[in-house]
């Protein structure tokens, strides 16, 4: 195992290993300038009444809705020391971040603490004063010095990651935009910005060693800052401006594939990127900055199609995969956590001028509330895919499924034990799922389960994993994809590995406008083999080698003996910290051979 480690380590990339190294002993020595960062007082309004160019009209006022799916409450019951996930009150507010445990507080998972902290209630109460009730200004002051009262800057656990600071930057300087205080923005505004910036900027070349969105999510923050201090008098600020846009431009280059695929593997994820550049595009073109690099628009739009290739017209659902840790920025529509679609709308008519969808909906919600025209030249219907940089292949049928197909090719850190997952989908129902990932920190039977092969359509043999888990977000071992086969006439695509212990699976994947076939082919099997199928939910009934729900069958075939073939029930997550039960169909086997999978659909 010591040999996966070391080669694992050296795939991160030696300049990120410097940088990551350079950070830990920067901050616990006083070699980081961030440890000698002293607070200013910051108690003013950040935001005054004013006229507005944009009216928004809503028949609802706003409530914090924690991760897309728990129960609402007004911003004034929020308390910002006590965790939406377990309840549980952090202890240490008045500590200096760098004197904080990432992941031994006493509250459990920290995203519980950081929910509320991440400003989204700074928008939707924007929102609500464009609609007329001139009380949520009030509150929207109220409720950011409330803040700032139990989270003085550098102090806690809502300063110790610069990504959450970064994100506070974003949604405070989008609200601006809203209520038209851009130009002249108050002071107090101003030094809260600031204040943010300074635990940013020291800290960014950890950020950029992740190699995911805490580099773009710091540079965007760091551009979009800098620029507004620096339009209002504060020179300053330039080399933040400065390097915000630097590290905007490399992170694309570097972290997005030519194919779109964006480098850690996960719908959500990547929605979290496409809304980071979005706003600083917003921003650039809010305070008329010189425009990116053509290239990086490229990249921006070539991840803006990889998203739209993936979602469901209908609902604005997606595939369950990689990392879903609740996140979701810009959030300027009612529509629900799991709904893909603004995302896409914004970043398609910023970035490829282009309508992704010409139906009116409430995905154009944002265009509307950022002062943007919806261009009459709609993308292309979605169709069948090949990612071949990120490992991804969509079969589309012309009676509406969609089945996505991933196999590993791995540039990048990969999230989960994954590898030659089927997704499918019909008319926006997802029949065959991801489990997804629920928690980071709820313990360790969580992170084996949901980023465990078991979460997911695949193979598994003799109960290890594709690839062993190092430590709560590494893997070692990293797979290869061999014999990776597409042909969008056929409607077919395949791919196979052979992990570090010589299992070896290959799947081939069929898609008709009736059934959608799969033919397993493993070897290596010691004692067992299980193949899962994560169901939807609903009354499947097995008889024989079939299962049916009385709407759809599956039909199960094998030239090997099948030891058992077996219902039982399995979890996923579809909203961070949210578990329900689904039905999982397993079939084992005790010696090599191909196992055939007909689901028909239709």
């Amino acid at each position: 195992m010591l040999l996966y480690k070391i080669n694992t380590l050296m795939r991160l990339g030696l300049p990120n290993l410097v940088r990551v190294f350079l950070y830990q002993v920067g901050v616990r020595s006083k070699l980081n300038p961030v440890k000698r960062l002293q607070p200013e007082q910051i108690d003013d309004c950040v935001f005054r009444a004013t006229k507005c160019n944009v009216h928004h009209s809503s028949s609802k006022s706003f409530v914090f809705k924690p991760f897309g799916w728990m129960n609402g409450e007004p911003v004034k019951d929020i308390v910002w020391m006590r965790s939406v996930l377990t309840g549980k009150c952090y202890s240490n507010m008045e500590k200096p971040w760098f004197c904080l445990s990432d992941f031994d507080s006493n509250v459990g998972d920290i995203k519980g603490i950081w929910e509320a902290s991440r400003f989204d209630w700074v928008l939707g109460l924007a929102k609500d004063y464009l609609s007329g009730r001139e009380q949520a200004l009030d509150e929207l002051n109220a409720t950011t010095k409330g803040w700032l009262k139990h989270n003085s800057p550098y102090l806690g656990p809502n300063w110790k990651c610069g990504q959450e600071a970064s994100i506070r930057v974003m949604h405070l300087a989008m609200a601006a935009k809203l209520l038209n205080q851009v130009e002249s923005p108050e002071p107090a505004l101003l030094a809260f910005v600031k204040a943010h910036l300074k635990r940013i900027a020291p800290t960014i070349s950890y950020a950029v060693a992740q190699d995911n969105n805490h580099g773009t999510s710091e540079a965007a923050a760091l551009f979009i800052g800098g620029s507004w201090l620096v339009s209002n008098g504060d020179k300053s600020a330039m080399r933040w401006q400065k390097i915000g846009r630097k590290w905007l431009e490399n992170r694309a280059k570097h972290l997005i594939d030519c194919d779109g695929t964006f480098s850690q593997y996960s719908v959500n994820y990547h929605r979290v990127m496409l809304d980071t550049y979005s706003m600083a595009e917003l921003w650039r073109r809010e305070l008329n900055l010189n425009s990116f690099s053509p290239s990086m628009y490229t990249k921006i739009g070539l991840a803006t199609q990889w998203l739209y290739q993936l979602t469901q017209e209908v609902n604005g659902d997606a595939p369950n995969l990689g990392h879903n840790d609740g996140a979701r920025l810009l959030p300027l529509s009612d529509s629900d956590y799991r709904d893909f679609r603004p995302t896409v709308q914004l970043a398609s008519v910023l970035f490829l001028k282009s309508s992704a969808w010409e139906k009116a909906g409430s995905y154009d919600d944002p265009l509307k509330l950022l002062g943007l025209s919806k261009p009459q030249q709609a993308l292309n219907k979605p169709s069948s895919f090949h990612f071949a940089q990120g490992g991804y292949a969509g079969l589309r049928s012309q009676t509406g499924a969609f089945a996505l197909f991933n196999y590993p090719i791995f540039r990048f850190r990969p999230a989960q034990n994954d590898a030659l997952h089927v997704d499918f989908w019909l008319d926006g129902v997802n029949l065959l799922r991801d489990g997804g990932t629920f928690s980071y920190n709820a313990g360790q039977a969580y992170i084996d389960y949901y980023g465990g092969t078991q979460s997911h359509n695949t193979v598994q043999f003799d109960e290890h994993e594709q690839m062993p888990r190092l430590s709560r977000f590494l893997l070692g071992a990293w797979l290869k994809a061999e014999h990776v086969h597409w042909d969008e006439a056929r409607q077919y695509c395949s791919a196979s590995y052979r992990d570090y212990l010589g299992c070896s699976h290959k799947r081939e994947v069929f898609l008709s406008n009736s059934t959608l076939r799969v033919v397993d082919d493993i070897h290596g099997v010691q004692k067992k083999a299980i193949l899962r199928w994560r169901l939807s939910p609903g009354k499947w009934v097995i008889s024989g080698n079939q299962i049916s729900n009385h709407i759809h069958s599956i039909t199960i075939n094998s030239n090997t003996d099948i030891k058992r073939l077996e219902l039982i029930e399995g979890k996923e997550s579809r909203y961070y910290y949210q578990e329900t039960s689904i039905p999982v169909l397993e079939i084992e086997v005790t010696s090599d051979g191909k196992i055939t999978t007909e689901y028909n659909y239709r």
